[in-house]
């Protein structure tokens, strides 16, 4: 039986995103990522490839853990500037037919309400192509920027995140009713007051006692993805998640990870099979093999190490810049994003400071691949020019509809 591959482009609204340096080559364009046309271009190449969906990370805050300022990722442009992902939605959806739109957003910076007025206006304006990525953010300069202080605990923050989605589910799923809506002109009646109802949300974290203000859009719980490599992320994953994304380097590492989250997701009624799981990998092609190792050499001569230890401090929480290339950076355990400081790659969790950035100069925290393309330029379709389902837009039968209660 043949498997059906689905390619998912991982981006974000930023310069760079994951290959800090890489702006400075003469034929990348992430620094245009302010211009629309820049992101129907990107869209309109990614359906013409069958890619199933655009992914657009995000960050709420910047990276200063590194040398203690903000000053290298500023120099680098690591992820700063950084625009609202979810203002791309609209644009990508007109310039393509099938393509779905995963878009990032923190449940622990904004108020479920307001946020989810934003996804069903996002759903109804790409008719249900909508995804959302559930992160709970790791940056402790967000957390300042919005008045809290300072982040919550690691583990309270996916509490957090639970409760949210609780939230959200009553009011996509539960406000409005089918038929809710009449649109009846003879009579003057836009909507049946009866059919739309309070949610009546009273929690530890969110009180959400009224009505959702948007009808019902098409998918009403959009596609939701989540990349949680902790226990507690993979339990909400596990939970709510139709998509996961991860990033592993290394085959069995995948594998263990996959077979982990697949049973815990059979531990909550799910079927762990219809679970979607996209592996991170910086896939490099040209007409050789030779030809494509060239070009990864290529790109590499333009990386940014100061900018690949820029994001290794933030997503860890550890300064690199204490540490020289040699030195032994050993385990700590810290409250930004636990499964990057866990993921060193030698005995006890410790390792040499440049073995780690050096995995992330080209977006390559997953895998880095480089080959030359198939024969036929089709045969990853079994032969169709025509796109399968996406992984955004394909029903997910499987899941268990979210409770309106």
């Amino acid at each position: 039986m043949t498997k059906t591959i689905r390619f998912n482009a991982f981006e974000m609204n930023c310069v760079g995103h994951q290959s800090p340096g890489l702006w400075r080559h003469p034929r990348d364009r992430s620094w245009q990522y302010k211009d629309l046309e820049y992101w129907t271009d990107l869209a309109k190449l990614l359906e013409t490839g069958f890619f199933d969906s655009i992914f657009i990370a995000d960050v709420i805050g910047y990276y200063d853990v590194y040398k203690g300022n903000l000053d290298n990722a500023l120099l680098q442009g690591v992820q700063i500037p950084v625009n609202d992902p979810l203002q791309l939605a609209n644009p990508i959806a007109l310039a393509t037919n099938h393509l779905g739109i995963g878009i990032t957003a923190s449940t622990s910076f904004e108020h479920p309400y307001t946020f989810a007025r934003r996804l069903s206006t996002a759903d109804h304006h790409t008719k249900g192509r909508i995804g959302w990525n559930i992160v709970t953010s790791y940056l402790e300069s967000g957390a300042k920027n919005v008045g809290q202080g300072g982040l919550r605990s690691h583990d309270n923050r996916y509490d957090v995140a639970s409760e949210y989605l609780e939230v959200v589910y009553k009011l996509f799923e539960g406000s409005w009713e089918e038929g809710a809506v009449v649109r009846d002109k003879e009579r003057g009646i836009f909507a049946d007051p009866t059919k739309i109802h309070e949610v009546g949300h009273k929690g530890k974290y969110f009180d959400v006692p009224g009505y959702h203000l948007c009808e019902p859009s098409p998918q009403r719980t959009p596609v939701l993805f989540q990349a949680g490599a902790s226990n507690a992320g993979k339990d909400v994953a596990a939970g709510h998640a139709e998509c996961v994304f991860i990033s592993t380097p290394l085959k069995d590492a995948t594998r263990a990870y996959v077979a982990d989250i697949r049973q815990r997701a059979a531990a909550q009624g799910r079927d762990p099979k219809k679970l979607l799981v996209y592996a991170m990998a910086t896939i490099i092609v040209d007409e050789t093999d030779a030809k494509a190792r060239a070009k990864y050499e290529e790109y590499v001569k333009y990386a940014s190490y100061d900018g690949a230890l820029v994001l290794m401090s933030g997503w860890t929480g550890i300064d690199f810049g204490h540490y020289k290339p040699a030195d032994t950076v050993q385990h700590v355990k810290t409250n930004a994003i636990t499964s990057a400081s866990n993921a060193c790659p030698t005995a006890g969790r410790s390792g040499r400071s440049r073995s780690w950035h050096s995995g992330v100069v080209l977006a390559a925290w997953g895998r880095s691949l480089s080959a030359r393309p198939l024969r036929s330029p089709i045969s990853c379709r079994n032969g169709s020019r025509i796109p399968t389902s996406t992984g955004s837009t394909s029903p997910m039968h499987w899941r268990t509809k979210p409770s309106p209660t």
